[in-house]
């Protein structure tokens, strides 16, 4: 069996592995990885926000928010990834600042490389930057071990030296993980991060479409959009929706 046929068995078994994570949390309170219980996998990566709750809260609920007194307080983690994009990043940065939700952007390390400067926004915003390879080559678990080192290596580098931040929270393109991706990514010091929340924005669906996926995002729900490799436009007229809704609700995000 070729690497190639053998990275697109892997990346399918670990797409069921995220169903089977999403469907244990469905219905419970809490959802995926929100009970205290430990995940299918042990050494798999992150679906659902940590039992501590990601690195703090990006604010209090707003004003007009009603939860009820038993509503569950664990926050929903917003990521997204293939940025930084000249055009859609700052778009998607007005949105989120709007909605005073603060995101995750795993980001490609070309992209970064060619603007730095958008680095330092998402950061001076109060978001968090995490890793998702330099080039975001597919199926990235049928690379040779050394690639992938240097792949998740090169954007820990360019996004250091650009921001003086070094991210600790790694995603393999298209969920691509093996054990191999995620012994490269721990060694690094790196927490492998997947998503449990997925409104397929990166095929470019009507922003009715990707917002109706969002809006179900419940406590403790790891939700992934993108603001790279693509029109975006969807992406930010959806959440410039489903944010608003999401914090009428009382949801409350935090960065991982």
């Amino acid at each position: 069996m070729s690497d190639p046929v053998r990275a697109h068995l892997a990346q399918a078994a670990w797409s069921l592995v995220r169903r089977a994570e999403v469907w244990r949390g469905a219905g419970r309170a809490g959802g995926p990885g929100r009970t205290g219980r430990r995940p299918l996998l042990a050494h798999g990566p992150l679906y659902g926000v940590p039992a501590a709750g990601g690195r703090g809260p990006d604010a209090s609920p707003r004003r007009d928010a009603s939860p009820r007194p038993d509503a569950p307080s664990r926050p929903v983690a917003l990521t997204v990834d293939d940025g930084p994009d000249p055009r859609w990043t700052p778009l998607l940065l007005d949105v989120l600042d709007a909605h005073r939700v603060r995101a995750t952007f795993f980001v490609v390390g070309e992209r970064a490389a060619r603007h730095p400067e958008l680095l330092r926004r998402i950061l001076a915003a109060g978001h968090t930057l995490g890793n998702h390879t330099y080039s975001h080559p597919q199926p990235f678990a049928a690379l040779p071990p050394a690639r992938i080192h240097e792949e998740i290596r090169r954007t820990q580098r360019v996004v250091t030296d650009a921001t003086g931040v070094t991210p600790a929270l790694f995603r393999a393109p298209a969920g691509g993980w093996s054990r191999t991706v995620l012994g490269a990514a721990r060694e690094q010091g790196l927490t492998p991060v997947d998503w449990s929340v997925d409104p397929k924005d990166w095929r470019a669906p009507p922003a009715a479409r990707i917002a109706r996926t969002v809006l179900r995002a419940r406590p403790g729900d790891i939700v992934l959009c993108h603001d790279g490799g693509g029109d975006r436009s969807g992406t930010v007229a959806a959440l410039d929706t489903a944010l608003g809704q999401l914090r009428r609700r009382g949801t409350v995000f935090a960065v991982l």
